[in-house]
């Protein structure tokens, strides 16, 4: 079974008062485990970042100004995502932001983990740093929000909240996963993990 892990980074909190999305990711899962395929770009906002918005993920408009507007992408994201299930923490706010950026309502089924790790821990942290802490999954570099290393470690959360790796041995010889989470991310951790960035907002 193919689900897309997806996240994205903005400029605000609302669409509808003008808001952008500055970063979209994607991860591949094959039965619920990374196959090492991901879809990720920084994207124009053609307006400036918040402050809150810049505090989270430390992304501000000289440096987005120079990447493709979510219009130029929007083709190819599709084409990556497919029909496929789209599984991302606190669904509603990533969904808004993308049906307003493709003018329509994306039909793709979502699993929201957000529901997900509420019923299964009740009265608990469900945060995405909270459920990291709980599996024992490593976020200690992640001083920043970002799209690419938030989407691998729902993936590595997901994995845990379907059961555990248990869930993902069914493998077809077709679609045998590539490497296992702990590689995953491992293999992007460099290249995902944030530091804070000098820019002005």
């Amino acid at each position: 079974m193919r689900e897309i892990i997806l996240d994205t980074e903005t400029t605000g909190l609302s669409p509808a008062h003008g808001d952008r999305m500055v970063e979209i990711a994607c991860v591949e899962l094959i039965n619920h485990l990374p196959t090492g395929r991901v879809y990720h770009k920084y994207l124009n906002p053609e307006r400036e970042v918040s402050k809150e918005a810049y505090a989270v993920h430390g992304l501000d408009y000289r440096f987005l100004k120079d990447h493709p507007l979510f219009s130029e992408i929007s083709q190819e994201f599709l084409e990556f995502i497919s029909n496929s299930p789209l599984v991302i923490h606190n669904a509603d706010f990533d969904m808004k932001f993308l049906n307003a950026e493709l003018g329509k309502r994306l039909e793709n089924p979502v699993v929201d983990t957000l529901p997900m790790a509420r019923k299964k821990f009740p009265g608990s942290p469900a945060s995405l740093d909270a459920l990291c802490r709980r599996f024992q999954i490593d976020n200690k570099d992640r001083t920043l929000h970002g799209a690419l290393i938030d989407c691998h470690l729902l993936s590595a959360v997901y994995l845990e909240l379907k059961g555990g790796r248990q869930a993902g041995f069914a493998l077809s010889s077709e679609t045998q996963p590539q490497q296992n989470v702990e590689d995953i991310l491992s293999l992007y951790k460099d290249k995902v993990f944030r530091k804070p960035r000098n820019f002005s907002v």
